[in-house]
């Protein structure tokens, strides 16, 4: 079996930023929900604050995705702690979700609180089964490699810088940057990797990854355009995990072009799908 890879024609789902459709992104309740609704991993990006903290935020800013404003590299978690990351969602409605919350007994100060990628981690831990976590280090950056050097020593003390078929937590990494992938390579040399490939990387259409990549993540909407790039990854040894993947004939497709894994912002919709399609119990 490739490393990263699931079963034959049963693909891993991922949920991307959490469950981000039911809840704000990258906030525990999206997190624990996913979780509770069977998803086989958690997807997070995750950035720097100027007091050395990895944050789980896609954007630069927090203009986005908080009652706040400005970049997160200028501001230290404390001065981050002060925002509400959650109720920029107003189209949501009131989390009917109680019983997830007390079931992993969160506290209920940080569940709109910025979450770090310690936080997640502990989280993920704790979740009772096994969990694959694909952590994205975003660049370019105002700290460049410090962040992968960071993100390396966090893992490492949790004992998770390296594959265990024992350890019910596996991590990789992810990234647009071959730079941070050779980065990840160098300090760990057996956590796998996920080199992110968007339409307009033209060399990874012939399957080609930098060295050092373990996983090749392509968006969907590459593979609408060029969907013998999976044929081509798999050839070379690579599992193949898509993003972002939401609608039901983005599923028919990667599930025809037997992807290793799907990456989507409705986990729950997702797994339902495959279930439909006999591919998930």
């Amino acid at each position: 079996m490739l490393p990263g890879s699931s079963e034959p024609g049963r693909p891993l789902v991922f949920a991307h930023r959490g469950s981000s459709r039911r809840h704000a992104e990258h906030t525990l309740d999206a997190y624990l929900l996913a979780i509770e609704e069977g998803a086989d991993g958690l997807e997070c990006d995750v950035r720097l604050t100027r007091d050395g903290h990895l944050v789980c935020l896609h954007d630069s800013r927090i203009d986005r995705t908080s009652d706040g404003r400005g970049r997160v590299s200028t501001q230290t978690l404390a001065e981050l702690d002060r925002f509400d990351f959650a109720s920029w969602r107003a189209d949501l409605p009131d989390s009917p979700d109680e019983l997830i919350i007390d079931r992993y007994r969160v506290d209920d100060r940080w569940r709109a609180k910025v979450l770090t990628l310690d936080r997640l981690l502990g989280v993920a831990t704790d979740a009772g089964r096994p969990i694959r976590l694909l952590i994205e280090t975003k660049h370019p950056v105002r700290y460049g490699g410090a962040v992968e050097l960071a993100l390396l020593k966090l893992l490492r003390r949790y004992g998770l810088d390296a594959p265990d078929p024992d350890r019910p937590l596996q991590v990789s990494v992810m990234s647009f940057s071959s730079g941070a992938i050779r980065r990840v390579r160098q300090q760990a040399p057996v956590l796998p990797t996920v080199m992110l490939i968007d339409v307009w990387s033209v060399p990874s259409r012939i399957g080609w990854l930098p060295p050092g990549s373990t996983v090749g993540g392509p968006g969907v909407q590459l593979l609408r355009a060029a969907p013998e790039l999976v044929e081509r990854l798999h050839r070379r040894g690579h599992s193949v995990y898509v993003w972002t993947v939401n609608e039901p004939d983005e599923v028919d497709l990667v599930v025809k072009l037997r992807v290793d894994g799907i990456i989507s912002d409705r986990p729950a919709y997702v797994i339902e799908r495959l279930r439909e399609l006999g591919l998930r119990d």
